[in-house]
Parts: C-alpha cells; structure tokens; sequence
C-alpha cells in the first residue's frame, strides 16, 4: 500500500465532486487540467528539482560565485603632477601638466563616497601648485562639508603653503603630512629638495606650528634613500612630535624613476633591505615611527592619478585602469592591483580623523 500524495489527493477529491456538478464542473474544469499538469510534474514516485534549489544529498555546484568587490576605503588622489621640487627618487613624476575641472574631481569623489570611501588623502606633484591652493582647498572642504568623510588628509613638500590656507581651510583638514629626508638642509639639497633660499627644515618647524595653531594633525613622511640611510633623526622627530612618522624605503618604479621614459634616474638613491633594516633599528624607540618598505609599499595602496584612473603597480609600473568618471569605480577598481590585505597589515587603517585623535591642541 503506498500513500497519495497532496496533489493526486486533491485530484481524487475533486474528479468526485466534479462529475455530479454539470456545468459547474466545466468551470472548474481549468483547475482540474492544472492540477493534472501538477500531479504529472511531481508524481511517477520522482520529485522535480525546483530552479536554485539543492536537493538534499546534492553535491556543491561547480558554479564559482564572483569575489565581492573591492571597497576603496583610503584613496589616493594625485591629481596633479606638476611639482616645485626636483627630488631624485620622485615615484610620480610631471608627466602630464592636467588637472580635472572642479566639477568633474567633485563627481568622481561623490562616486568614491558612494562605493565606501571613507579617507581621501590628496597627493601630487605638489597639490598646492595648482592655482595656489585654491583648487585643493576647494576638493578639501567639499570632502568634509558635503561627503562628510571621517578623513581627509594631504601630502606636500609645505614649500608653498601660507598661513592664509589654514585661516581658510584649516578647519576641513584632519591630517597634513610633510615630506622631509633630512634635517640636514645640505642633504635636502642633494635629494633634490632645495628651492633656492628658502630652508627645508626651517619650513617645516613653521608648518608645525600652524598645524597646532589650526588643529591639523601633523604628520611627517621621510624617504630612506643613499643619502639620509646613515643619518639619526631622533631628537628632530621627537620634538616635532607627528602623530605618525612614516618611513618608506626608497621604490624604483619603471617609466617614473627608472627606465628609458622615466624623468627620474633613482638609482642611485636605491638601498638595501638590510639597511633599511638598520635605520629602522636606530630609530626603533620612536612611538610614532610607521615603517614600510618595498613589499609593504607597493600594492598596498590605492592610487587614483590626474584622470581618476586607479595605478596598478604589480609589475613595477603603474598600469591604469579606465577612470571612474567613465566606468565607475566598482568596474575600474578591479585593475588596481590592489593588496587589500598588505593595506591591513601595514596598518592603513588607523585613527585618522583628528575629532577622534583627542590631541592636545
């Protein structure tokens, strides 16, 4: 004896009450046909897979589901290469002399806002070249005003910035980083950041204290190269007191500093790991000190260049992908090259707002 299903059940059922009815029957006649139909798809002792659906014992299907894509949360954006320096090791060279309208950086920052950016950080070249400061305190002030971003930050050689900036757009900027190799102004000079009679160093003690007067937080970026590998930077870092020191090892990037089309020969300013090594050893009891070396440097980052395009730098170049104002940035992010967990394990993701830092102004 074996048990009627739902279906043939309800089959029975009605074939009963049908044939009795007359006419009535023939209006119930459709749902007859389509509860037949059912009765066929589910009966013969064999059940349908429903679509989607895994039957119970079902191996995993071979399908691979698409990776999830990639969230930008810190973006780069180098938006001009023009820069007043001439430093030897310069891994992002003067190229090109474009710069995006205003209104075109402010779309495809919205764009990034959109897909999860929470930190911008504005590079060059020199970003206060262009238009005096002007144009980056314009993208600085929109990025917190208006795209409420937790961070924003820029990275400058402090060359050209005046107290006025700050007067102006101070209140917007979380974290302003100076670049500085030495503080030997000497050595500067044969890094390539001497510019005339002004002094590096003495710049950057001004920059300090307008960064304290304005509630910026100070940071400073140093370059380990041929020329500073011996040097004890202590004391100077110390009483500077960053909130973060970061040290890169000098990075050979082909057609920026290396290579036939390359404006820059580094070289010469190349270092070893091993001494690299050294100098972070000398500097070790540095709270704030932040190293990175190649391996660490070079996929780690989110690089967005002049035209929006993300910099892929796996092969020792940048590569670009197409910009984000002509694909979007889910689609172009996926040529970045980008190592989301090396970003994680060199500690790219720390306390960058400065209403979280609790300095004491």
């Amino acid at each position: 004896m074996w048990m009627l299903g739902p279906v043939a059940f309800a089959l029975r059922l009605l074939s009963a009450f049908v044939q009795p009815l007359g006419s009535l029957g023939s209006s119930l006649g459709p749902l007859f046909l389509r509860l037949r139909a059912a009765s066929s798809w589910a009966g013969g002792g064999r059940s349908r897979q429903l679509p989607g659906v895994k039957a119970p014992g079902e191996p995993p299907s071979a399908e691979r589901h698409s990776p999830a894509p990639t969230t930008p949360t810190s973006v780069n954006y180098h938006f001009t290469r023009q820069c007043n320096y001439k430093c030897g090791f310069c891994f992002h060279t003067a190229k090109t002399s474009f710069v995006l309208p205003l209104e075109e950086a402010r779309r495809g920052l919205w764009l990034l806002k959109e897909a999860g950016m929470e930190k911008i950080n504005f590079s060059g070249g020199e970003p206060f070249i262009h238009d005096r400061g002007e144009y980056l305190g314009k993208l600085v002030r929109f990025c917190k005003e208006e795209l409420r971003l937790p961070s924003v930050s820029i990275v400058s050689n402090g060359s050209l910035i005046r107290e006025s900036w700050f007067k102006n757009y101070g209140e917007y900027l979380d974290i302003l980083a100076i670049s500085c190799d030495s503080f030997d102004e000497q050595v500067n000079v044969l890094i390539g950041r001497g510019q005339g009679k002004k002094n590096h160093v003495e710049n950057l003690l001004k920059l300090r204290t307008w960064c304290r007067d304005y509630k910026v937080a100070f940071k400073i970026n140093s370059v380990i190269n041929r020329f500073n590998v011996e040097e004890d930077m202590k004391e100077h870092i110390q009483a500077l007191n960053p909130v973060r020191w970061k040290v890169f090892q000098c990075l050979i990037i082909e057609g920026e500093n290396s290579g036939e089309d390359a404006l820059r020969e580094a070289e010469r300013f190349v270092i070893s790991d091993e001494e690299f090594e050294e100098f972070l050893d000398r500097h070790k009891d540095v709270s704030c000190l932040v190293p990175e070396s190649n391996q660490q440097m070079r996929d780690s980052y989110l690089l967005l260049d002049e035209y929006m395009r993300f910099l892929n730098c796996r092969n020792g170049r940048k590569d670009p992908s197409k910009s984000i104002l002509d694909v979007g940035v889910e689609e172009a992010i996926k040529f970045s090259g980008f190592d989301e967990k090396m970003f994680l394990k060199r500690g790219g993701k720390y306390v960058w707002s400065k209403a979280d830092l609790k300095l004491d102004w």
